[in-house]
């Protein structure tokens, strides 16, 4: 049996969770365990189930969404509606993270303000230099704007939040057609690749929030202690 040989200080899982048994094995590792809610009800659950901390995941944020106890997406809540309820469901017990349409310090103030504890954001980093997303990638990112992301299945077989390329204006967002995940990507790679050689995103994967292209402007991160302790990097 697989032997681990250092802790993680943090593991976070999305989906739901894994088996008790294997939950167990990484909580007794002495790691801090996340799970993602993108509704309440999934919140009181992931709390209920012996996670350290909630990352409340707003319809806004790019990449996979997290949902596991409900696929109906239209249902739903925005970070601004999800973050001070999860807050009022778990929050006095174990933190809450805001995640989804966070850029900058204004973003992260108002997350403070509604109760969170931290903040997670995903779509700015595609613009560090340690980002390996591809150069079609980066090109449609530095263009983004709030209108330009859907919600789509057709490139993994679970909704997620990417800018609409060629397939998506073609198949349409949400198909019932496509592999189960993770088996559309896959089937999806030769032309993805194809088209990227050719410097073309016609087929390409290319997640982002809602915030568009202002995560390239600024970076930020806080601290709970106060608005004086947000520090701008670069």
């Amino acid at each position: 049996p697989y032997q681990h040989r250092k802790c993680f200080k943090v593991v976070s899982f999305h989906f739901g969770l894994p088996s008790p048994p294997l939950l167990d094995r990484v909580k007794n590792a002495g790691s801090f365990l996340l799970g993602c809610a993108t509704t309440v009800q999934e919140a009181r659950w992931l709390h209920a189930n012996g996670v350290d901390g909630i990352i409340a995941q707003g319809y806004e944020a790019g990449g996979h969404r997290g949902n596991f106890l409900t696929q109906d997406l239209a249902a739903q809540p925005g970070t601004l509606a999800l973050v001070p309820q999860c807050v009022d469901a778990v929050g006095d017990e174990i933190p809450v993270i805001a995640a989804g349409g966070i850029a900058d310090g204004r973003g992260i103030a108002a997350a403070i303000m509604l109760g969170a504890s931290a903040v997670q954001i995903g779509t700015s980093y595609l613009f560090s230099k340690e980002s390996t997303v591809s150069s079609v990638h980066m090109a449609e990112l530095r263009q983004a704007s709030d209108s330009c992301t859907v919600l789509t299945n057709i490139f993994s077989g679970k909704p997620a939040r990417g800018i609409a390329c060629r397939l998506v204006q073609e198949m349409g967002a949400i198909s019932g057609a496509v592999p189960p995940y993770p088996d559309a990507g896959v089937a999806l790679k030769q032309l993805q690749n194809r088209a990227e050689q050719q410097g073309r995103a016609d087929f390409s994967m290319m997640w982002c929030g809602q915030v568009g292209n202002r995560n390239e402007q600024r970076l930020f991160v806080v601290r709970k202690r106060g608005f004086r302790d947000l520090t701008l990097f670069g």
